[in-house]
């Protein structure tokens, strides 16, 4: 395991406006020997200067924000690291300028205070893949004087951002599988709910009426469950496991009563109701996914049947008791 903790050279300050530029100390030793290259390592040599450049960047700029003391000093370590990469593959790159990918930093910086760090750093692992990929496909290029240090700088990419993740605990990643719980049971529940009263009311207001009053009882149920559940041998709170479950639940049910608010026409409202739930599930199994690594489109496609599934079963049990029992409300 390499040690992030090791004294590196400074990583040059990211400003908003006006980047500081930075010139490897090496380039001028290595000019001569950059005639002798392939140019395939030139050109991936100076993407990756760009990469990672814009890295060290976004690490410094996460790291600025942070307040706790532990992240913040990971997130520098992270940083420095990735100064040193980028004065690797920069001695390669001739009189090539590189500058940093502002609206990367700026997105990274949303997704840290809107989603979280765990989130964030799960999220810009998948970039490293890719990353450490094209760097074993340069291997062979690499001249045999820099292959030790290639092959410590790989080593120590394979293991940076583990090394980051070992050092942050974020509390709301404890609570995702109750969130997880109290959306998809809601979507599934309440849409078909709302599929179902297609049969059986006759306004919209009434079947969005039915769809809260039900989320209402259903979340204290889910609540109540998750908390029972949370009881046996969870390491987090049971209180705030049947929080997170319970509002997640009742959020979930209002958002999808909504459209039967707002327009007269009940295929209309079921049809906006679906796309809003399908769309809450893929957001919060795009999350699940990538904080857990799993694949996002077989998670989302079971979820999505099952929605569809019970939509169409609860309809046409409410057709069925339209036309059988001649029960209209409304």
């Amino acid at each position: 395991m390499v040690d992030f903790r090791a004294p590196r050279p400074s990583w040059p300050r990211f400003h908003p406006i006006g980047l500081t530029k930075y010139r490897s100390p090496f380039h001028r030793k290595r000019l001569t020997l950059q005639e002798t290259l392939s140019p395939d390592l030139v050109k991936l040599a100076a993407k990756s200067a760009r990469d990672e450049y814009t890295d060290g960047a976004v690490y410094q700029m996460l790291s600025r924000h942070e307040k706790n003391q532990s992240f913040k000093k990971a997130l520098e370590d992270l940083a420095r690291g990735e100064q040193s990469h980028y004065e690797f593959w920069k001695a390669y790159t001739h009189d090539t300028t590189v500058k940093v990918n502002r609206l990367k930093v700026y997105f990274t910086l949303l997704l840290r205070l809107t989603l979280g760090l765990t989130f964030t750093m799960k999220f810009l692992e998948r970039h490293e893949d890719a990353l450490h990929e094209r760097y074993r496909q340069m291997v062979q290029n690499i001249p045999p004087a820099d292959k030790a240090r290639f092959e410590a700088m790989m080593e120590e990419e394979e293991h940076q951002e583990s090394y980051l993740m070992g050092e942050i605990h974020e509390g709301r990643v404890k609570y995702m599988s109750f969130i997880v719980l109290g959306l998809a049971d809601a979507v599934v529940e309440i849409s078909g709910i709302h599929a179902g009263s297609l049969g059986i009311y006759n306004r919209t207001e009434l079947a969005g009426l039915a769809g809260v009053v039900a989320g209402m009882a259903a979340s204290i149920a889910m609540a109540s469950a998750a908390y029972a559940q949370a009881k046996q041998g969870f390491e987090g709170s049971a209180k705030w496991s049947a929080i997170y479950t319970g509002v997640s639940y009742m959020f979930t049910a209002i958002f999808l009563a909504l459209p039967y608010f707002l327009t007269g026409s009940m295929i209309t409202a079921l049809g906006i109701s679906l796309v809003v739930g399908v769309a809450l599930v893929a957001a919060m199994t795009y999350y699940d996914t990538v904080i857990s690594a799993r694949k996002f489109k077989r998670q989302f496609g079971e979820i999505a049947g099952i929605i569809l599934a019970a939509s169409f079963a609860l309809y046409i049990a409410g057709t069925l008791i339209r036309q059988l029992l001649g029960i209209v409300i409304g």
